[in-house]
């Protein structure tokens, strides 16, 4: 019974397999076609825009021309006031061309008449705004004095500060001698060997002995020190009672560093307080540190004697001509020609009201740096020091200069 039903086991396996290997398959269905996707364009980036070159500032002109209904208190300023100042000057600028016709005419001007006067500025000159390198047209203006100290010739009792004249190894070297394009620049040494180097400075003097360039002696440091700030002054001599001038000779070639800037650095003075009189507070407070204080300014200045003929005439400023009070200012000669008249319009000292005025370029000095930046001269005692001590204002400047 089983090996039956194992062939028909089989058998009907292999009929199985037969059929199976006689059936045409069902096709499969054909598989969807693939779609590629469109190509995608690559779009470059924006180009960036060109960057543009920094477009270089035009430089400000360092003087425009304007006119003098443009001058603040123009009409209102006493010209004749002015005139002996810029008398003075057109002595000097005469010898330069284009000076030759203005201060020729000016010999015609009556000087007692106030309306001649403006007349002939009006006539003759162009005044032209003043602006620092920045655009700024206002700037500082300061006061100068010429003081009075006591004194003597020889050392002794009260006087023991020295006044010093130039020393014999003190060289002063014009560069335009040699670099005309240096012109109004100088430099001061002294010589070693075959090698100039630079001059000792303030503190290096002090401690050199330097004994036999006495000028003079005085009784006071401190008056002593604010003489070389304001470059002359006057000596009364206890010995003979004769009173003389001692002007600005030379100085050693180290810049001018203000001891009121130095206090407020070290936050010793406020920038109100830090006037000439708030200055010798300080010191009468502290003097321990004036030397101290001193030296903070490197530069230093050495006299000449003159005589005092006539005490009403003013110290002779940089042009050689002697100052007059309330009319002449120092200023940069490097930026304003020395000697022309100048409009000032400012404050009167340590106050808001006006003071508008006609002044002259005499002079210059170590403090005086910048365009619109001048030193006002108060003249000689008590109230031009006072006046002077405070002036710390803001003021603008037009140089008159005259017309082709």
């Amino acid at each position: 019974m089983s090996s039956t039903r194992s062939s028909l086991l089989v058998s009907a396996g292999a009929v199985a397999l037969a059929l199976a290997a006689c059936t045409t398959p069902e096709p499969r269905p054909a598989p969807p076609p693939v779609v590629m996707p469109p190509p995608v364009m690559q779009i470059p980036p924006p180009a960036e825009p060109p960057v543009a070159p920094p477009v270089k500032a035009e430089p400000v002109p360092l003087m425009t021309p304007s006119t003098f209904g443009a001058l603040p208190g123009w009409e209102r300023d006493d010209l004749r006031q002015a005139w002996p100042a810029f008398m003075t000057s057109c002595g000097v600028l005469v010898r330069k061309a284009e000076w030759k016709t203005a201060c020729g005419a000016a010999r015609t001007v009556d000087a007692k008449d106030g309306a001649a006067i403006r007349g002939y500025f009006e006539t003759h000159f162009v005044p032209n705004q003043v602006r620092a390198a920045d655009g700024a047209d206002t700037g500082l203006i300061t006061g100068y004095y010429e003081p009075l100290l006591r004194g003597a010739r020889k050392r002794g009792g009260a006087f023991q500060t020295p006044l010093y004249r130039v020393p014999d190894d003190l060289l002063t070297i014009d560069l335009a001698s040699v670099y005309p394009e240096l012109k109004n620049k100088r430099v001061r040494g002294r010589l070693v060997g075959k090698k100039v180097v630079p001059y000792g400075s303030r503190a290096e003097i002090e401690r050199a002995d330097v004994s036999g360039k006495e000028l003079l002696w005085v009784d006071d440091p401190v008056e002593a020190f604010f003489l070389e700030v304001q470059g002359s002054g006057r000596v009364k001599l206890a010995d003979s009672g004769e009173t003389v001038r001692v002007a600005y000779a030379d100085q050693n070639g180290h810049p001018y560093k203000a001891i009121g800037r130095w206090l407020i650095e070290q936050g010793e003075l406020t920038s109100a307080e830090a006037t000439a009189q708030g200055i010798k507070a300080w010191i009468a407070a502290h003097p321990e540190r004036r030397q101290e204080l001193f030296n903070a300014n490197p530069s230093f200045i050495f006299f000449r004697e003159e005589r005092l003929p006539d005490p009403s005439v003013g110290p002779k400023g940089a042009l050689g001509v002697a100052l007059t009070p309330a009319r002449s200012v120092a200023i940069d000669p490097t930026l304003l020609p020395l000697g022309a008249p100048i409009y000032l319009a400012t404050t009167e000292s340590g106050s808001d009201v006006p003071m508008q005025r006609l002044v002259m370029g005499q002079d210059t000095g170590g403090a005086i740096r910048g365009a619109v930046r001048a030193d006002f001269f108060f003249g000689f005692g008590y109230e031009a020091m006072e006046n002077a001590g405070r002036m710390k204002q803001r003021g603008q400047l037009w140089v008159l200069l005259p017309k082709p």
